[in-house]
């Protein structure tokens, strides 16, 4: 039995069957698979670990706001099928995009359903407040887990008290945010993929994307996204605390390697 005849087991029925089936790079939380269908049309086949229409209702949320994403095909249990897309980059056309993205805003912070950061459930609760919605559902939320040292879960525990708090604006233009937003989480520089959407101050999204990375978005993409929408200049003076959502999902996701990065924010931080 071939690899596209195993394909067939869940396969959502509103699609033509796969004749053939190959790797494709990415999908760390998923595996990801290259299929060719039967009436000739090559998709992308995720397979999650968590119910797919969650990411498929990101990406529906991302089309509307005007940003590139391959057509969702199908979304069952939890087998996400894709459209298969690859192109030449245009780069200052993203950053225009996403900054766009930006603009579109919600009533409050966070999204109508829980979704998933990773491999985790992403809480999104509505809140009026974002330094609230912050250190509750992008901090505290993961300090339970084994994973996270308890002397670290400990100092941001306190910090969740009330030093997070103080260091974030509370009413911020509550924005579309994609989450993790990375050139990882793009597709040859024109489309956006892997969604954990919820209307959050941008710079939860700024920070993520201008943290230290192996390939960074280049110039031309940030170029175009200043001229629509400016970068603050004092984004640095909130840089360590934004960020904190992702050294946390480090953790959780890669275990010891991740704690170092934590503990040098915490340390200057000074909490």
């Amino acid at each position: 039995m071939d690899a596209a005849t195993n394909l067939l087991d869940g396969w959502p029925a509103e699609l033509p069957e796969p004749v053939s089936l190959e790797p494709l790079g990415g999908g760390w939380v998923g595996s990801t698979r290259l299929a060719t269908l039967t009436d000739g049309r090559r998709v992308v086949v995720k397979d999650c670990p968590y119910p797919a229409a969650g990411e498929a209702d990101g990406l529906a949320a991302l089309r509307t706001a005007g940003v590139p994403t391959p057509d969702v095909l199908a979304a069952s249990g939890a087998r996400l099928v894709l459209e298969y897309l690859d192109g030449t980059p245009d780069w200052a056309a993203m950053g225009t995009t996403i900054a766009r993205m930006h603009r579109c805003t919600g009533p409050r912070y966070g999204w109508h359903q829980d979704n998933r950061a990773g491999r985790f459930l992403q809480p999104n609760a509505w809140s009026e407040d974002w330094p609230s919605f912050f250190a509750e559902h992008r901090v505290r939320t993961h300090l339970d887990d084994p994973s996270v040292p308890r002397e670290l879960a400990r100092r941001l525990q306190r910090a969740c008290d009330g030093a997070v708090q103080a260091r974030l604006p509370s009413r911020p233009v509550p924005s579309l945010t994609h989450g993790d937003l990375w050139t990882g989480n793009t597709v040859a520089g024109r489309w956006v993929i892997d969604p954990e959407v919820s209307f959050a101050d941008r710079e939860l999204d700024l920070v993520h994307m201008l943290g230290p990375s192996r390939n960074p978005f280049p110039p031309e993409f940030w170029e175009a996204y200043e001229h629509e929408w400016p970068i603050p200049d004092d984004l640095g003076e909130r840089r360590l605390v934004l960020g904190l959502h992702h050294r946390l999902l480090g953790i959780r996701h890669f275990g010891d390697r991740s704690v170092p990065a934590l503990i040098a924010d915490l340390d200057a931080l000074n909490w």
